[in-house]
């Protein structure tokens, strides 16, 4: 399969290589880096940052998805992510992702001057959302969650984990279709650390692979994740090592994206893979 993401005026050559996605959460509580860009200030310069760093997409969020995280509405959302994606679109010619399940917040974002969606709940959680993308002509991230975050890490169980993963995907795929969003703009996230045991993420990190079936672009989110802290015994901000070893064993096994907070430290990581599948330095 050949993925390359044309819209607008952003070409994405996920063939080429594995494309890094700078996490930027303007929140007060998500679980890794929640507070630190707040202020919308601080999120810009570090929205910046990223981008010097090597990003190629920034990924910008105003509501935390964490475990049993505080919902917000869509007015408190928005007043946290559009005047970012606002001066962002000005300084930057890289893609700016949504990262919302409210297609009132889509929609402001888009106009603002975000050009991706990436859903958490690929198109479950608001009717709408799947029309918004779809009248953007954006890509669209369709990622995998049983259940929502407030329950979604209670006794989360699988008869068969991957299977039962790759046919929701599969589902979502054809839900956004019938939808109108362009099928060549779609990419499928396994949703790591999203209802899923500590057990359950190394394995879909290992078998990441078996998710080419859907033949669509893979984004793998590991970046910080608690299973990291579990077997390193570090604290959130304490697990580059564990996530670049994620990120390493995610690009062998196909990752098209991956989806970090450390994207300086990521993108050293990716040329180093790179090199060895290459066998040469250069």
């Amino acid at each position: 399969m050949t993925f390359i993401l044309n819209w607008s005026n952003h070409t994405l050559n996920l063939d080429e290589k594995t494309h890094v996605m700078g996490i930027l959460n303007i929140t007060p509580d998500s679980f890794s880096d929640g507070g630190r860009y707040f202020e919308q200030d601080k999120a810009f310069e570090h929205a910046l940052k990223m981008a010097h760093d090597g990003a190629d997409i920034i990924d910008v969020g105003g509501e935390s998805t964490r475990p049993y995280a505080k919902k917000n509405s869509a007015a408190e959302e928005m007043d946290r992510v559009i005047p970012v994606i606002k001066a962002l679109r000005k300084e930057l010619t890289i893609p700016i992702s949504i990262d919302t399940c409210k297609a009132e917040v889509a929609r402001e974002a888009l106009r603002a001057g975000a050009s991706m969606v990436n859903d958490i709940s690929a198109l479950r959680f608001d009717p709408e959302m799947a029309q918004a993308a779809a009248q953007a002509g954006v890509p669209v991230i369709l990622m995998h969650m049983k259940g929502t975050p407030d329950d979604m890490q209670v006794n989360p169980t699988y008869e068969d984990l991957i299977s039962e993963i790759v046919d929701f995907l599969r589902d979502a795929v054809k839900r956004a279709v019938s939808a109108g969003i362009r099928e060549d703009l779609i990419i499928v996230d396994p949703g790591i650390g999203f209802g899923k045991t500590f057990d359950d993420n190394l394995k879909i990190i290992r078998e990441l692979a078996l998710f080419a079936a859907l033949q669509k672009p893979i984004l793998s989110g590991t970046s910080n994740k608690a299973f990291i802290g579990h077997i390193l015994d570090r604290e959130a901000h304490e697990r580059d090592t564990g996530t670049m070893a994620t990120i390493a064993y995610g690009v062998l096994n196909g990752a098209h994206i991956v989806r970090v907070h450390n994207v300086k430290k990521t993108v050293e990581t990716i040329k180093i893979i790179a090199a060895i599948k290459r066998g040469s330095v250069n």
